[in-house]
């Protein structure tokens, strides 16, 4: 079964770069960033990334480990969930310093559940248990504090996703979801094959059938549709990781885990709202791009950084772009890197998948 060797999926320690590649700005004079370990207090290694702002920033990942910052990462704090040892956490969605989501997935049905804390991580109350033999719950993703949805792969031709109104229970959303393509599912990679935007927009990637797909909602996940992209697909490939900066424009990236094919790791963009993808210059890593994040949160930040991008490829390297991918810039050395996210061009965070390390990437100093 391709997910249960997804999970297995293991790759060697690589080492790390932490100084700035020596490389020209581009022409729109943003500076190649600055990297800096942090010390995440955990030898696990560490899936998804969430910053709140600037200071707060929450990562997870193996063994039922989450850890913390609230000084911009100059102390981590890392723990493990009581009764989540033997899981893997492959996402995370956090509202401030108290109040954060996981979810977890394992080998059994029962594992793939929703975790709610309010009291930083002291405490957690487990929201949603999967019953369902044949999901698999990739990630989720937020409008607000109490209104998110969590995607799983297709059981049967149907995608058995979840959604919650209140902060508290989840509620099945499978009779609005778009039938599935046979053996069409999504990547657990990074948390980042679910995003969200504005108030009520929501977009999913998949792959694993003949064609990789977004699934796109503008109402909650009320009515979705779902629109074919340019990236290959077939049982090792897709589209794993989709981000938006707006309403309209977004740009996703994908590959394919299939060690014989290194070089079909591709983004492509979109301009009306996840219809139609353009691919872009081709980027400049291998394998299959596990994350990516706009370099800029929101609108208010410098009007520069709009289009910037970075991306992550596990052992297949890292790359940014200043454009949506006309031309890139790699990250070198840097290397086993799974999720990457931005809370502000000067606070950016990619955390390394195999053993806990995370680098904290800034464009303005």
């Amino acid at each position: 079964m391709l997910k249960t060797s997804f999970l297995a999926f293991v790759v060697s320690a690589f080492a790390c770069a932490m100084l700035s590649a020596q490389e020209p700005a581009p022409n729109n004079q943003i500076n190649q960033p600055r990297l800096r370990p942090q010390n995440s207090g955990t030898t696990n290694g560490l899936i998804a990334v969430w910053p709140v702002n600037t200071q707060v920033v929450w990562a997870c990942g193996r063994n039922g480990t989450f850890t913390v910052t609230t000084d911009g990462g100059h102390t981590w704090h890392a723990h493990v969930v009581p009764g989540a040892e033997t899981l893997q956490f492959r996402d995370v969605q956090a509202f401030s310093d108290k109040v954060a989501y996981l979810l977890s997935i394992g080998d059994h049905p029962t594992d793939f559940r929703i975790y709610k804390t309010e009291d930083g991580g002291d405490t957690w109350v487990v929201q949603f248990v999967n019953k369902n033999p044949n999901a698999f719950y990739d990630a989720f993703a937020f409008w607000t504090q109490d209104r998110g949805i969590a995607h799983s792969d297709s059981v049967n031709g149907v995608f058995p996703d979840r959604r919650t109104l209140d902060g508290m229970t989840w509620h099945s959303i499978r009779a609005n979801m778009p039938p599935a393509l046979p053996g069409e599912f999504s990547f657990a990679s990074s948390g980042t094959c679910v995003t969200t935007q504005g108030e009520s927009n929501a977009w999913i990637a998949t792959g694993g059938s003949l064609v990789a797909r977004v699934l796109a909602t503008r109402d909650q996940g009320n009515t979705w549709n779902a629109y074919d992209t340019p990236l290959l697909s077939r049982p090792s490939a897709g589209v794993f990781t989709i981000a938006f900066r707006g309403p309209s424009h977004g740009i996703l990236g994908g590959g394919d885990l299939d060690p014989n094919y290194p070089d079909n790791a591709r983004t492509a963009v979109s301009g009306d709202g996840g219809k139609t993808w353009s691919l872009t210059s081709r980027p400049p890593v291998t394998g299959a791009i596990f994350g990516l994040s706009y370099v800029r949160r929101n609108d208010s930040q410098e009007e520069k950084f709009k289009r910037a991008v970075v991306i992550t490829a596990n052992d297949g390297g890292a790359a940014w772009t200043p454009d949506e991918g006309e031309t890139w810039f790699t990250l070198p050395g840097v290397s086993g890197f799974w999720a990457v996210a931005f809370a502000s061009p000067e606070a950016g965070w990619l955390v390394n998948g195999n053993d806990g390390h995370i680098l904290k990437i800034s464009f303005n100093g």
